[in-house]
């Protein structure tokens, strides 16, 4: 495994729709390993093929701590219901944070390494981040949905409020 360079925008190769995988080997695994150590590296929750270079529909969600990473290969939105705001960034749009709709709850249907099929639903914060890494395989930006622009500082203080509110609780 070994950590691979994020692309940054502005590169056209992020607002490039991926290919297709039909083939899974152990290139594709190696792949979906660098993809992962890459995004713990960066501090990431998600990561798509395009943010390492390449141009293939496989995508990672981790944030579940002690469980698996969702490894998506191929990635098809089948269900989708309800509508929720929040922030968003991105590990190839450093310092940039927005607020940006996204359905609520959703399933998709996705390729295992070895090429078997599986279905997963997810809400709230996942079907978020879910959705996220699926635009990057269709090449499309997630600044193209900000709503809201939202600086670091106010991002902190909104951190912090919610700290607040946890402990109160």
């Amino acid at each position: 495994m070994s950590i691979r360079i994020i692309v940054k925008h502005p590169n056209k190769v992020l607002e490039t729709t991926c290919q297709v995988v039909t083939v899974f080997d152990e290139k594709l695994s190696v792949l979906l390993d660098d993809m992962h150590e890459t995004m713990i590296e960066s501090d990431g929750v998600g990561i798509a093929a395009p943010q390492v270079g390449e141009t293939v529909r496989v995508a990672i969600v981790d944030f579940r701590e002690g469980q698996e990473p969702i490894e998506m290969i191929n990635p098809e939105l089948v269900l989708f219901e309800g509508t929720e705001t929040d922030i968003e960034g991105c590990l190839s749009f450093p310092g940039i944070f927005g607020e940006v709709e996204r359905f609520d709850h959703i399933k998709i249907k996705a390729q295992e390494r070895d090429g078997s099929w599986y279905e997963l639903e997810a809400e709230g914060y996942e079907a978020r981040a879910i959705q996220h890494e699926m635009d990057h395989l269709d090449g499309i930006l997630f600044t193209s949905k900000i709503t809201k622009y939202v600086t670091q500082e106010e991002l902190d203080e909104m951190i912090r409020e919610q700290e607040k509110e946890e402990e109160q609780v």
